[in-house]
């Protein structure tokens, strides 16, 4: 049985998608979760102005530069985590 993600995985997930600007439904298919999961997370990042809602057609959702420090801070911690050698 697949491991459940982490709410942190899923905010880098988001954050790494949305660096160029992305529409919602392209978020959610390469997050690999749902509409109401995204809403929450989208709800949440742009809350804390990690993400900048992009108003046109369609409307888009790109990560600010607060964002992109978060998801780099991020990743070099999921890098040394992966980098431990198992006991």
């Amino acid at each position: 049985m697949r491991e459940r993600r982490s709410k942190d995985r899923i905010i880098y997930e988001i954050l790494k998608i949305c660096a160029e600007g992305e529409n919602i439904t392209r978020v959610v298919y390469q997050a690999n979760t749902n509409f109401t999961t995204i809403r929450v997370y989208m709800n949440l990042l742009i809350k804390n102005e990690l993400v900048e809602v992009l108003q046109g057609y369609p409307v888009l959702y790109k990560t600010t530069q607060k964002g992109v420090a978060m998801r780099d801070q991020l990743g070099a911690l999921y890098q040394e985590l992966d980098d431990l050698e198992p006991p």
